[in-house]
């Protein structure tokens, strides 16, 4: 169904590198080779990733922490730049922008914070935490300000006659709809949403998901939704993409990926979900640790925690390729099914 369409958003061979390698023919370089310095380390968080998104879908990035989910989240939202590849929302290019496009096209893209207690300003109110983007970008004026932050609160669950109090007068779950009131407010198309329910009571979470599908069903809205909570991504999403390590190793639909996941590192983690229909089960952790981006493994990154590891594995990189109709997976062992 989306073959024929231009994705809102469209990562090509994405990477997003932390540190700097100095110059081939720098002074820094130089030092290096003559042990008089030593290298600074280069953290490697996203390493070519490709992704699309398109209008109207819920996709869920999942895998553990560290690797790479919320740097690959901010790359999206505009709040960092890649370090290498091309990053185009409908169809254009980023880079290719002039300053003023540039600028417009960021308002597309929203972001929804793990943490509303950091991600608020505490000496602000409300209605200028809310309002002051759209006022910023023309969408009301000063004269209509206070009506268009009622209308936001309202559209997030909260009372408009809440709006001159500070962020520390409300609760984890208030302070959560106000971020996402103050997204709205610029009229986003995409939200990402970076584990935006995880520091939540289980019941608060449920109300806060239910607010996201409810706003999906009212303006039309895209997600990225960030989460190492499967259970959560099962239920909102359409379609999953499975992280390890800066790269992307599965990609397909809801159904596809938890009836039929192919990755040895997502059927992993499907292995860890607690299920009411299967008892007396024994489960164990992935084994192994989550290797270091400062210096990951050649090859598969997976291959020093994988059981079904080969030579191959830890020598060539697997390529992300089509496993079955719109499901990608990057594994050697699909060579030999």
């Amino acid at each position: 169904m989306h073959s024929e369409q231009i994705p809102l958003i469209e990562l090509d061979q994405v990477s997003k590198t932390f540190g700097k390698v100095p110059a081939e023919h720098s002074v820094q370089h130089l030092l290096q080779r003559l042990r008089l310095s030593k290298p600074k380390p280069v953290t490697h968080a996203v390493d070519r990733v490709d992704l699309r998104i398109h209008r109207g879908e819920v996709v869920g990035l999942v895998g553990e922490s560290g690797c790479g989910k919320s740097t690959l989240g901010r790359m999206v939202a505009g709040l960092l730049p890649v370090s290498s590849g091309t990053a185009s929302v409908d169809g254009k290019p980023l880079d290719t922008l002039t300053a003023q496009q540039r600028h417009a096209v960021r308002l597309k893209v929203q972001m929804i914070f793990q943490d509303p207690s950091s991600s608020l300003n505490p000496r602000l109110r409300v209605d200028r935490i809310v309002g002051e983007g759209a006022l910023l970008h023309g969408l009301t004026d000063k004269r209509g300000l206070d009506d268009y932050v009622s209308a936001q609160l309202q559209r997030a669950g909260l009372s408009p006659q809440l709006r001159q109090r500070y962020p520390h007068q409300f609760s984890g779950g208030q302070r959560q709809r106000i971020g996402i009131a103050r997204a709205l407010a610029v009229q986003p198309e995409l939200l990402v949403c970076d584990e935006s329910v995880a520091a939540l009571d289980v019941s608060i979470q449920a109300q806060i998901l239910n607010l996201f599908m409810d706003l999906r069903d009212e303006l039309g809205l895209t997600y990225l939704f960030i989460s190492h909570d499967l259970g959560v991504v099962e239920h909102l999403c359409d379609r999953v993409v499975v992280m390890y390590l800066g790269r992307v190793v599965e990609s397909a639909s809801v159904d596809d990926l938890f009836a039929r996941a192919n990755h040895p590192y997502t059927q992993a983690l499907l292995a860890q979900i607690p299920r009411f229909d299967i008892r007396s089960t024994r489960y164990d952790a992935i084994k192994g640790e989550i290797p270091s981006p400062l210096n990951p493994p050649a090859g598969c990154h997976f291959h020093p925690r994988c059981p079904h590891a080969t030579v191959r594995c830890r020598e060539e990189v697997p390529a992300l390729r089509e496993v079955s109709p719109n499901h990608l997976s990057a594994c050697h062992l699909n060579d030999y099914r």
